[in-house]
């Protein structure tokens, strides 16, 4: 998390900065901007990742119930089966 945070940060402080220049704006506003930037972009990268992260956690259970499910009916095909054969 604290990766997201400071990779996100540092992706809105630079491109706020670069976008700020470019436009010819003056530095004193560019660093406020970027600054703004800054924060929104760490903000924002955190909220993501912490989506992403939420989103993989829930796939991975669902694919661990479909096996379980899958592994207690073919328990429950195969205990059918031994008892008519008997």
């Amino acid at each position: 998390m604290k990766y997201a945070f400071l990779t996100g940060g540092c992706l809105g402080f630079t491109l706020t900065t670069v976008t700020g220049l470019l436009a010819g704006r003056m530095p004193d506003l560019v660093l406020r901007d970027a600054a703004i930037g800054c924060l929104a972009g760490a903000l924002l990268l955190r909220w993501f990742w912490a989506t992403l992260a939420k989103a993989f956690a829930d796939t991975v259970n669902a694919k661990r119930a479909a096996e379980a499910a899958v592994a207690a009916s073919a328990a429950a095909t195969a205990s059918a089966t031994s008892k008519t054969r008997k």
